[in-house]
């Protein structure tokens, strides 16, 4: 038996060993209510009702259903959303002049750009033409640099829900050894420096990593947001580790699947989360939360 057979193997066994174990499967759609029921008492606490501004460009089909459930968390909060669906031959200097009225409007407190944009639209440039005090989406270089030199207030949603899930089945995260795979501006680079700051040894691994499994293996907080369908499997995962599932694609037969293969977690991670309804459901409630503070910061509530 070759070695890579016989490490499988090994693993293999190993998670056989531990199938008593009861994997936590951390119900993010629970955790983004609860969120919500405390954003209201804040919201209940301000001068002025929040209101949120999204622009949507095109007719991206996926864009559009997280666009809705945007606007319809924040009409559930009471909140004011302004939904600015643009045309796809929008041209760069067009949406700066939208970015910029939106950023001198003393009513808007968030403003987001829905992503993908069009090919013609550096996503870049615009996210960085958004107010870092209105940023909600936590992505303008701005409030990375913040983050990575420590006191950011509007931070990146889907790394922070993560933080958020982790953090419920593990509150102290100190000396733990975490891998990142992934290192995209929206979550892999963000949740590096979150983890980080709470005392984490931190990996991030991504396509070009070599030996990617065995480093996996050594994780303690397993974080995997590449978008590659069922790219890790139990011979990924360290036994009791706690596995983060970003990722989200829609089979051909229209159910949705994560990076994970889930099927092979339960009984070897000490906890998981589940696609859907785990980091979706918390990065909704976390630009919900990066709104309410931003309406807080600018009526001076902080």
């Amino acid at each position: 038996m070759n070695t890579n057979k016989r490490r499988k193997s090994l693993s293999l066994q190993e998670g056989l060993l531990k199938s008593k174990m009861k994997t936590i499967w951390i119900d993010g759609k629970k955790m983004a209510e609860e969120i919500t029921r405390d954003l209201i008492k804040r919201i209940n606490q301000l001068r002025r009702i929040p209101e949120l501004d999204v622009i949507w460009i095109g007719d991206n089909p996926a864009s559009a259903i997280y666009v809705q459930h945007k606007q319809k968390k924040a009409e559930q909060l009471g909140m004011r959303v302004r939904v600015h669906h643009l045309p796809e031959t929008i041209t760069f200097d067009e949406l700066h002049a939208l970015i910029e009225k939106l950023n001198q409007d003393d009513n808007v407190d968030g403003v987001m750009v829905q992503m993908p944009l069009p090919r013609h639209l550096n996503s870049d440039e615009v996210l960085d033409m958004v107010s870092p005090d209105k940023d909600v989406d936590g992505l303008t270089t701005v409030n990375l640099g913040r983050l990575v030199w420590g006191g950011a207030k509007l931070v990146a949603c889907t790394p922070q829900a993560c933080m958020r899930l982790i953090e419920s089945v593990v509150p102290n995260l100190s000396g733990k050894t975490a891998v990142v795979v992934g290192r995209s501006r929206l979550v892999g680079k963000p949740l590096f420096h979150l983890l980080l700051s709470k005392n984490c040894t931190v990996t991030q691994a991504h396509s070009k990593t070599e030996n990617l499994s065995q480093l996996c293996r050594t994780a303690d907080i397993l974080v995997v947001a590449t978008g590659q369908a069922g790219m890790i499997g139990v011979d990924d995962i360290k036994v009791g580790a706690v596995v983060i599932d970003v990722g989200i694609t829609r089979q051909s037969d229209g159910s949705i699947c994560g990076d994970v293969r889930s099927d092979e977690v339960e009984g070897v991670a000490y906890a998981a989360t589940p696609v859907p309804g785990g980091v979706g459901p918390m990065t909704v409630a976390m630009l919900m939360e990066n709104t309410v503070r931003a309406a807080e910061m600018h009526q001076g509530i902080e």
